[in-house]
């Protein structure tokens, strides 16, 4: 039996020399001095010898335990080499199969029920945030604070809704690794509790761009009055307040047949105190997208007559009923899931994540801007509200172009029936805007 004092009591010879251990395991001591622990056994009739390293990087306890396991090995009718190779095998397979490249592997499977814009987003949210900090990592060595890291990284730059969905899209890669068997478990499938809540009593949202522009084209092929399907169309467009859209006067748009169409909101109507709504030059303005235009040529015809562009349904004098725009969202299948207000939660996620990808250092003050938010230690009537106007009509082609792809065409919003009566739909002709249209002068 070997002890430690007798192995480095050892000293080399001219020729390479066993010094033996039990069960066969022994050192073998080179002219060089190295001592190389080996072990024999049979297998299948045949004798076999592995070797186990070296010592004392190799203690002897460690030794022993390698030929233990060895001994159990064969007492299970396996080899011990062939085994070891497996395992080296299996270990060079679990490195390769990297987290990068699981989740594109997913990716490439799951993205043709996507959106092209969502499928891309996608891959983004994941080469931008995931793949710099655990892409190459094998995925099956993966642990839920690992990840936890990577997504409190997100959080740290305010991108709460970001982190919530980046942790989806990876708990998804590792369902897919799961089901292809290079992966036991899913690490982020917990996390979700114990990410950073999203605001208390934030108005049921829907950010995601796909979900958002399903649940426009849900409502507004429900049964509503024509009004009310250009209002819910333009209040997703200029991510205005309810209240601000419905009471909106026709007079209070500009330029609607030029280069630079707007709309000033007066500060009387905007959200705030009474210092807010006496505000000089405190109007709200909001630039306007060629598809917010179309959108009021569409409805020109049947509401421009009068001062209001969305008045109520029995009194023409008044504005549209406040609820009008979240009854259509509760017909449609959307109650408790998005609000009329969550077109401006929509707007501000989706478009900063676009500004991420595309836009100035500035964006995120011209998106607060385009809210109507008065920045954190801002004096409200110090606060320029006409600043960055040339970029807040940029991002709002941008949004409007993002939103708007695939919806369905204004002309079939307003021909589309108007009510359901005992089964029937009762469908009323109203008057088609040439494409050509321009708004009488003095009218914007």
């Amino acid at each position: 039996m070997l002890s430690d004092a007798k192995i480095r009591g050892v000293k080399p010879r001219d020729k390479a020399f066993k010094v033996t251990d039990s069960h066969r395991l022994y050192l073998l001591v080179t002219p060089g001095g190295s001592k190389l622990w080996k072990w024999n056994y049979a297998y299948d009739g045949k004798q076999k010898t592995m070797a186990f390293g070296s010592y004392p990087v190799v203690t002897l306890l460690e030794a022993r335990g390698k030929r233990d396991e060895g001994r159990a090995m064969l007492l299970e009718g396996k080899d011990p080499a062939i085994q070891k190779k497996l395992r080296i095998e299996a270990n060079l397979e679990k490195a390769r199969n990297t987290f990068e490249l699981v989740a594109r592997e997913w990716y490439e499977t799951v993205k043709a029920q996507w959106a092209r814009v969502h499928a891309e987003d996608v891959l983004r949210s994941l080469e931008r945030d995931a793949f710099p900090f655990i892409g190459d990592l094998p995925v099956s060595e993966l642990t839920p604070p690992k990840i936890l890291e990577v997504l409190q990284a997100i959080e740290e730059r305010g991108a709460i809704e970001s982190a919530r969905r980046l942790r989806q899209r990876i708990s998804s890669v590792f369902v897919f690794a799961i089901a292809k068997g290079i992966a036991e478990k899913d690490p982020a499938e917990k996390l979700a509790a114990v990410l950073k809540p999203l605001r208390k009593g934030r108005q049921p949202a829907i950010t995601d761009l796909k979900a958002l522009k399903k649940m426009i084209g849900d409502a507004e092929q429900d049964y509503a009055r024509p009004i009310t399907r250009l209002a819910l169309r333009l209040l997703a467009l200029t991510a205005v307040r309810p209240s601000e859209l419905r009471g909106a006067l026709w007079e209070e748009f500009h330029d609607l047949n030029g280069e630079e169409p707007l709309w000033r909101i007066p500060a009387s109507r905007m959200k705030g105190d009474l210092d807010r709504k006496e505000e000089i030059g405190g109007d709200h303005l909001v630039p306007l997208a060629s598809q917010s235009i179309d959108v009021l040529r569409a409805l020109w015809p049947l509401t421009g007559g009068g001062e209001l562009v969305f008045p109520g349904n029995r009194h023409g004098h008044r504005p549209m009923s406040e609820n009008a725009i979240g009854y259509l969202l509760n017909r449609a299948g959307y109650h408790g899931r998005h609000v009329p207000h969550g077109f401006r939660a929509a707007f501000s996620t989706i478009m900063n994540e676009w500004a991420e990808r595309h836009g100035k250092k500035h964006d995120r003050k011209v998106i607060d801007l385009m809210l109507a938010h008065v920045p954190t230690g801002k004096v409200e009537g110090a606060y320029n509200r006409a600043a960055y106007l040339e970029r807040r009509r940029e991002l709002a082609v941008a949004w409007a172009d993002l939103l708007t792809k695939g919806l369905p065409s204004l002309e079939l919003l307003v021909d589309l029936p108007a009510k359901e009566l005992m089964g029937q739909s009762r469908r009323k002709r109203l008057p088609q805007v040439p494409a050509n249209f321009l708004f009488p002068e003095g009218e914007g």
